[in-house]
């Protein structure tokens, strides 16, 4: 896929005030610092189409942005950040999964895990909840360029075999780089795929 156009369109902290058009969306999330915002823009090829920051915690709102005035890129506020007080970790939980599993616009939820880490508890518990809500997902590894070409096979291979000790397969699985753009060709003919393919709200907007 080519990417022609993108641009920002909408902030909001309620999913119930996100754009009403019946388009494919596809949401990004992951732990606070797993590189969401640099991995957007890589994709879009728009450096500061999604606002990149060295505070982790940042992305507080769900973010739309329109590609090739066609289909969203959602940008999920991301989770796990220790520094947030209880009351706006709830938040944003009840946030994130009000539009998780109350958007039929979202095609596809893109978690994205940096590569370096061994398994973490919050994401097991994250992907198990996705699973239980039967919430199609895939897993994004990020940073890749971090490692040698070898340890960065290494570890999602790793990572890989540990999740398959709990679920019988695993989603779709890219390995990317913001950094050199690794992964871009694979995620964006993924999404061009996941496109052709009819959304439920079409049906109850033809009725």
């Amino acid at each position: 896929m080519i990417v022609n156009s993108a641009r920002f369109v909408v902030s909001n902290s309620d999913a119930a005030k996100c754009p009403s058009e019946v388009r494919h969306e596809y949401a990004f999330i992951g732990r606070s610092n797993v590189g969401k915002s640099s991995l957007i823009n890589m994709l879009t090829g728009r450096k500061g189409l999604a606002m990149t920051s060295a505070t982790p915690g940042k992305t507080m709102l769900i973010n739309h942005f329109l590609v090739n005035d066609s289909w969203y890129i959602v940008d999920l506020p991301g989770y796990g950040y220790a520094r947030r007080g209880k009351d706006s970790r709830i938040e944003l939980r009840n946030m994130i999964e009000s539009y998780i599993l109350g958007r039929p616009q979202m095609t596809n939820l893109f978690l994205l895990i940096d590569s370096r880490h061994e398994p973490q508890k919050i994401d097991l518990e994250f992907m198990e909840w996705l699973g239980e809500n039967e919430v199609p997902f895939s897993i994004v590894f990020t940073k890749l360029d971090k490692m040698g070409p070898n340890a960065g096979k290494d570890k999602v291979a790793a990572y890989c075999a540990a999740l398959l000790e709990q679920w019988e397969e695993l989603p779709p699985v890219f390995m990317t780089s913001s950094e050199d753009g690794r992964g871009r060709e694979a995620l964006l003919d993924y999404i061009d795929e996941l496109n052709k393919l009819p959304l439920v709200t079409d049906e109850v907007t033809e009725q």
